[in-house]
């Protein structure tokens, strides 16, 4: 029975309180963010053009597959837009044929995903304290984004207006406080020499996250509960602590020790 106790009591004391989770980054600006736009918003600094243009060169370089042609080079995300925040990133999405790469499509997504997020890892590119995530897209892929910018073109493709979103700020706190809990609970069970366990878990609740998000995105947009619950363990780096367990339990796991 003490023993049920102790274990009740360090559940209860491991919530996250969801009244503790600041949301203020979140509140729509009265400007686009005037380090990157110029020109009363129409252009983008001429001197950030220039170096994003030579960042995706080098990217591509590396990811040798010169045969195949990039159709656009797109800002997206909150710095195209009114949402902007010190936790904003230069989203850049390049525009081509999956198809040109090869005739599996699924599989070219694989490959790029994982060698956009190896050069992701490996480089920390800022930009006026922005950090530049780079992300390759099939032409086919539809984007929900209010706001986005031709780099190559160097004109905007669809301008964005402001306008003051509602959001449920006390469900945006508890879905981002229950899933935070779920990830710490993850961890005590890595830290309980639970491997397995807790790499089946963190599957599990990656998998979860991803049609959450999908799902809000879908439905409600950018301000949607599930979209915004998302930003949350992101800026918090609870994704990051997800990813964490999972690789250091599979070390963990696969090690030998005398």
């Amino acid at each position: 029975m003490r023993a049920l106790i102790e274990n009740w009591q360090k559940y209860v004391q491991e919530d996250v309180d969801p009244d503790a989770i600041d949301l203020s980054s979140f509140e729509v600006q009265d400007d686009l963010n005037q380090k990157v736009w110029v020109d009363n918003n129409e252009k983008m600094n001429p001197e950030i053009v220039k170096n994003l243009l030579e960042i995706v060169e080098d990217f591509w370089q590396w990811l040798a597959i010169p045969w195949v042609d990039t159709l656009d080079i797109v800002l997206t995300g909150s710095l195209a837009n009114y949402n902007w925040s010190r936790f904003s990133d230069i989203d850049l999405h390049i525009i081509v044929d999956y198809a040109q790469v090869d005739e599996n499509e699924d599989l070219v997504r694989e490959y790029l995903n994982a060698k956009r997020a190896l050069w992701n890892r490996e480089h920390q590119i800022e930009i006026h304290g922005f950090e530049v995530e780079l992300y390759v897209q099939d032409n086919t892929e539809p984007h929900a984004s209010t706001g986005l910018y031709s780099i190559m073109s160097d004109a905007w493709i669809l301008r964005p207006s402001r306008s003051v979103e509602d959001f449920d700020e006390s469900q945006i706190r508890l879905k981002a406080a229950g899933l935070m809990d779920e990830i710490d609970r993850i961890e005590d069970l890595f830290d309980e020499e639970e491997h397995d366990l807790a790499i089946s878990s963190v599957e599990r609740l990656k998998d979860k996250i991803r049609r959450m998000r999908k799902t809000g995105l879908e439905t409600g947009g950018a301000f949607s509960v599930e979209n915004l619950a998302f930003k949350v363990l992101r800026r918090e780096d609870y994704l990051a602590k997800l990813n964490d367990i999972k690789r250091n339990a599979y070390d963990r796991k696969m090690s030998i020790h005398q």
